[in-house]
């Protein structure tokens, strides 16, 4: 009979500490020594988010944590996903739905509700695999925050989790976050934790010694290793905050691919399939200046399309995209890039913010509403003729959006979509424009796809490229096994697993 284990939580001293990345290790370590492990964060606050089998939405962080548990997604392992619309804020997913738009004092009237839904999730996940590997979120001791949480140590306590505490070392004070939060913490919580990591290590581990036995003599808890800063292993990102900080640009390939950061930008992890080939130099556009020499613009998704293009806007960038489009540059626009592409945006009810209504891009002949259900599907398509980087058989991908786009004048659909959750249908999707230099589609996940990604390639000049990638699943999968052989390495894992009674 299956030995099912007391769950494992990571918790951070702030945020961007690098607990997804401990969290997606720790379940390929443990899945290859054949035990039967899930992810789960109570509540996840990020931009980027996928779509179960059953059309249920829930963070990117924890989908890629399935992968690494060898599991299909769910959303019992994410129930509550805020997606923000301002810096005020909030889409409220709860169970992989919309729940609502709420400002911070609203959403935390909802709390009772909330830990049902999250302990009802929990246990449903716990009861069907031996080991949950859970996440915290930001800092485990933000004190104005503490009596609301529902996602770190109290959780912690509700779950009877071991847990360990991630610290940044790059980001300087490692000393000052580990013992200022180890100080901050109860003695009822500071019992739960069974160590510290030290994270993002640079240079010989000797050097630290003295670091971890002073953290530990102060601490009272063990250091259980450094994991060094890594850029042998290519992982998505969970948020916004590596765009901040300059990291998500890769490369120097034959292809020039521009992405823009859109306000509000989601699902950017669109690209992450172009990051790993080597043909491709991938660079994030915040100025005209920046578009020189691009072969491909790539405009991704956002939370808040009218407050993108005012973005566009005040940046010089709108009438760049024009110009840059006038004088032969490609661009390619997923869901809300799609969206700005068109001729109007529109959202009378206020969906994404106060109602408004703006003229987009203009590049595609098409109009955006925005309505009051949101679609989440995964879908299989087939490329149309028109499509100008169209390949024979299926491609796959998944829709987040509110709005409904409609063609204006001479409709040129780019795919046909065939399945949605795995029922048949036909219905057109996607605009190409009239020339075949601007594509528009709500498809995420396109680029995933191995053969269309290297026709957009060769559309974006990359004709007779030979790409580097033909098996992006497979990159991906070999990517968590080079994590789980670092953390393996560089971490004292023993003692972490205890067996329920």
């Amino acid at each position: 009979m299956p030995v099912n284990y007391r769950p494992i939580m990571v918790v951070g001293t702030g945020s961007h500490v690098g607990k997804s990345v401990l969290v997606t290790g720790l379940c390929r370590v443990f899945r290859r020594r054949g035990i039967d492990v899930a992810p789960f964060k109570a509540q996840n606050m990020a931009l980027n988010s996928g779509i179960t089998p059953q059309g249920g939405e829930m963070g990117r962080a924890q989908i890629t944590q399935a992968e690494a548990a060898g599991l299909e997604p769910h959303v019992d392992m994410n129930p509550i996903l805020l997606k923000p619309t301002s810096d005020l804020g909030s889409q409220v997913i709860v169970g992989g739905r919309v729940l609502g738009n709420y400002r911070g004092r609203d959403y935390y009237a909802l709390k009772p509700r909330l830990v049902r839904g999250v302990m009802a999730a929990y246990r449903r996940l716990a009861g069907a695999h031996q080991l949950v590997i859970m996440e915290g979120a930001g800092s485990c001791a933000e004190m104005n925050l503490k009596r609301h949480d529902l996602v770190n140590l109290s959780m912690a306590r509700r779950a009877g989790a071991k847990v360990l505490l991630a610290a940044d070392i790059d980001a300087g004070g490692v000393f000052a976050q580990v013992l200022g939060t180890l100080n901050l913490l109860t003695p009822a919580e500071r019992r739960l934790l069974a160590g510290v990591v030290i994270n993002k290590f640079r240079g010989d581990p000797e050097l630290f010694s003295e670091g971890m036995a002073y953290i530990e003599r102060k601490g009272g808890k063990p250091v259980l290793g450094l994991v060094p800063m890594f850029g042998h292993i290519t992982l998505p990102q969970e948020d916004g905050v590596v765009l901040e900080r300059g990291q998500a640009a890769a490369g120097e390939g034959r292809v020039r691919v521009g992405v823009v950061r859109l306000s509000r930008i989601s699902n950017f992890t669109d690209a992450d399939a172009l990051v790993a080939e080597t043909g491709v130099s991938l660079s994030w556009v915040e100025g005209p200046e920046q578009l020189a020499g691009l072969d491909l613009l790539l405009l991704p998704g956002t939370k808040n399309t009218l407050a993108a293009l005012a973005g566009l806007h005040r940046s010089g960038l709108f009438q760049a995209i024009q110009a840059f489009h006038r004088l032969g540059g490609r661009v390619l626009g997923l869901c809300g890039g799609y969206q700005l592409l068109g001729r109007t945006i529109a959202d009378p009810l206020g969906v994404e913010g106060p109602p408004a209504q703006a003229e987009g891009l203009g590049l595609l002949p098409v109009a955006t509403v925005m309505a009051g259900e949101k679609t989440t599907t995964r879908v299989e398509a087939r490329c149309l003729p028109g499509l100008p980087f169209a390949v024979a058989g299926p491609v796959h991908g998944y829709e987040i959006h509110m709005g409904q786009t409609q063609a204006q004048g001479q409709d040129r659909p780019a795919l046909r979509l065939v399945k949605r959750l795995g029922r048949p249908l036909d219905l057109a999707e996607g605009q190409v424009s009239p020339e075949g230099r601007v594509v528009g589609t709500y498809l995420h996940g396109l680029l995933d796809n191995d053969s269309l990604r290297a026709a957009v390639l060769a559309w974006a000049g990359g004709a007779g490229l030979t790409p580097s990638l033909n098996d992006y699943a497979g990159f991906k999968d070999t990517q968590y096994d080079l994590l789980a052989d670092l953390l393996e390495k560089r971490l004292n894992l023993e003692g972490l697993l205890e067996p329920l009674p």
